[in-house]
């Protein structure tokens, strides 16, 4: 019984622990996209050079976004919400908390990194600056307001949380 209570625990702890990273990491994502962005926008506005800071920049926003949708897809197979979700589909489904978190979240995330890394190859294989700046200035963007839409602010009409956890 012991046993039980303390592997209960421990996943508790792991799932907790895992919820903190994925909203600390959050925060990482959305400085490194606005930050690129704001690179993109400033090098083809002013038909800059395409420098190796601003290629680092495309890697690593690139980077921590891929790190954020591991940790997510660990937390999505851990969390009690979405096993409740896929357990009690047709009831929670009803649910728009549930619903966001199981599927629409799930959704739209995936489609923000797939967008943030075609995005960062198409721009790194582009000949001309301008047109590695202007591809970086399109694809984050979109990703952009995809992530904001599918982040659970605390503000947010879909799902509630508060900005650390």
């Amino acid at each position: 019984m012991f046993l039980l209570y303390l592997h209960r625990q421990t996943k508790f702890a792991m799932y907790q622990t895992l919820t903190f990273y994925h909203s600390l990491i959050r925060w990482l994502v959305l400085a490194s996209i606005v930050y690129a962005i704001y690179r993109a926008y400033k090098g083809y506005s002013s038909n800059a050079v395409f420098s190796k800071r601003d290629n680092a920049t495309r890697h690593w926003t690139a980077t921590i976004a891929h790190i954020q949708l591991l940790v997510g897809i660990v937390l999505y197979t851990q969390s009690p919400i979405i096993k409740y979700f896929w357990n009690n589909f047709n009831e929670a489904i009803e649910n728009f908390d549930l619903a966001f978190f199981g599927l629409l979240h799930l959704i739209l995330m995936l489609i923000a990194i797939i967008l943030i890394t075609i995005g960062s190859a198409k721009a790194k294989r582009k000949t001309t600056d301008k047109e590695k700046f202007k591809t970086m200035l399109i694809w984050f963007s979109i990703s952009l307001i995809i992530i904001f839409i599918a982040i659970p602010w605390p503000f947010s009409p879909f799902a509630t949380r508060p900005y650390f956890r």
